[in-house]
């Protein structure tokens, strides 16, 4: 469902994009084949565009490096925190949403059925009239008052308009529209509309499709012989019939626009430079779109030939754990990444599993001795990649920081205590209250390490992370 609607919404929006720029600057343009061939791509654009991703940047997805140590402070390799795409957010709102869903559906229903029902209509109308073949072209003698259109192959037109003067004009312009293959321009709009039913952009570019399928079929008739004023006074003489949405109508509420076009004078060659601010529009969707970073963190799965198995027996005050030391530590560090559970051992060296409990930071005394290089590092449990995955799965990227597209690298030093617990939490190096507080916040949720030794004696020692949020 969520890929569905991440469909609906990148699709949707660069319809939107696409349609405002063509009715604000290029719908008045002469250049109606160029027009219809930027429409169609738009088109084509915005229904490829959700399936488009390009990496521009990639976390390592291998081990991490080797810790750096100098001799100020043991650095860690940066965890990057992103915030979340426009489109992830959107998607993630309305699937939570039953109403927004359901309202959906319905829509997306009833213009379904309303699609199906208008071709059923015109296949009833070619299957109940006469029909007549002329060259490559399937004449339907409609005995109802209608306004010649056409469908397909076929054109649809009352056979006592034989007798009205422009008669053959008409059928030039229908004919016209076979030839260019309108048809299916106006098929993949309503299969589209069924999808986007909900956007006004929607259906402002599907006018904007057939007053252009309008005036390429008026301009290739002019371009047969007759006069402007003739072919203006037989558009104005046409009595107003039966007239059929999804098929090219040669009388529509589009007389009067037509009649302008036909007067307008052509345009300047200049005005092709307007087409740059659509493929620019291009050019941005793909940057929002396509490259943009959909995993906060990728990690390489290792598989092992070993069977891994730890026995669970639930108890009253938490879940006492058993198994190999391998396989107990393995199972710490993937629950690291979620912060309401923690390990605990009793004297006998059994593992316990039980609720984390909120603790106040904790604070070295001014007497207590912080190295900064020992001879055994303290070891996060799992190893480095363990401790990365811990710290993107808990953090969570501040909305007030993404609404004002804060952004930026927090660098957070704290002390891996003697008892392997996290003290003396601070930000070394700060970007804005909001991320330097989760960034903290985190930081001190960390579960225990096993401890660092100097000479055989646990000791505090010294850490800085970075923590790197990124917008995308």
């Amino acid at each position: 469902m969520n890929n569905l609607i991440n469909f609906i919404i990148e699709s949707g929006i660069s319809l939107s994009l696409l349609a405002l720029i063509y009715v604000l600057f290029l719908r008045k343009e002469t250049f109606f084949r160029l027009n219809r061939l930027f429409l169609l791509f738009s088109i084509l654009f915005s229904v490829i565009l959700p399936f488009l991703h390009f990496r521009v940047y990639a976390p390592q997805s291998n081990m991490l490096a080797e810790v750096t140590v100098t001799p100020y402070r043991n650095v860690l390799e940066a965890v990057t925190i992103y915030g979340q795409d426009l489109s992830g957010a959107m998607v993630n709102s309305i699937s939570s949403s039953k109403i927004i869903i359901l309202i959906y559906l319905l829509g997306l229903i009833f213009f379904l059925g309303r699609m199906i029902f208008r071709i059923i209509q015109i296949l009833m109308i070619i299957s109940k009239n006469e029909m007549q073949h002329i060259d490559n072209y399937r004449f339907v003698l409609v005995d109802e008052e209608i306004s010649p259109f056409s469908f397909l192959g076929y054109i649809f037109i009352n056979p006592g308009m034989k007798k009205q003067p422009g008669y053959e004009k008409m059928v030039t312009h229908e004919m016209e529209h076979i030839k260019q293959g309108h048809t299916f321009d106006v098929l993949i709009l309503e299969i589209l509309t069924v999808f986007q039913w909900f956007n006004p952009f929607m259906w402002l570019l599907k006018r904007a499709i057939r007053e252009n399928h309008e005036y390429l079929a008026d301009h290739a008739v002019l371009s047969s012989g007759i006069s402007s004023a003739q072919y203006k006074h037989l558009l104005l003489s046409q009595a107003v019939g039966m007239q059929l949405e999804i098929a090219n109508n040669f009388n529509s509420s589009l007389v009067k626009k037509r009649i302008q076009m036909i007067s307008k004078i052509r345009s300047s060659k200049l005005a092709n430079l307007k087409y740059i601010l659509g493929f620019v529009s291009l050019l941005a969707l793909v940057i929002i779109f396509a490259c943009e970073q959909k995993e906060a963190l990728q990690v390489t799965k290792v598989e092992d030939s070993n069977e891994r198995k730890v026995t669970v027996r639930l108890l009253d005050d938490g879940m006492k754990l058993e198994g190999s030391q391998e396989d107990l530590e393995l199972l710490h560090a993937m629950l690291n990444g979620k912060s309401k559970y923690e390990f605990d051992t009793d004297s006998t060296g059994s593992v316990f599993l039980v609720k984390s409990k909120e603790q106040e930071p904790r604070q070295l005394e001014e007497e207590d001795q912080v190295f900064f290089i020992v001879e055994n590092m303290p070891e996060f449990p799992g190893g480095d990649l363990a401790l990365r995955k811990y710290i993107a799965n808990s953090i969570k990227y501040p909305e007030i920081s993404i609404e004002n597209g804060i952004q930026g690298k927090v660098y957070v030093s704290f002390v891996v205590t003697a008892e392997g617990t996290i003290a003396n939490a601070k930000i070394a190096r700060g970007v804005d209250p909001s991320i330097d507080k989760e960034a903290l916040r985190v930081v001190n949720t960390l579960p225990k390490w096993k401890p660092g030794y100097q000479r055989g004696e646990p000791v505090n020692v010294s850490y800085t992370v970075p923590i790197n949020f990124v917008l995308q």
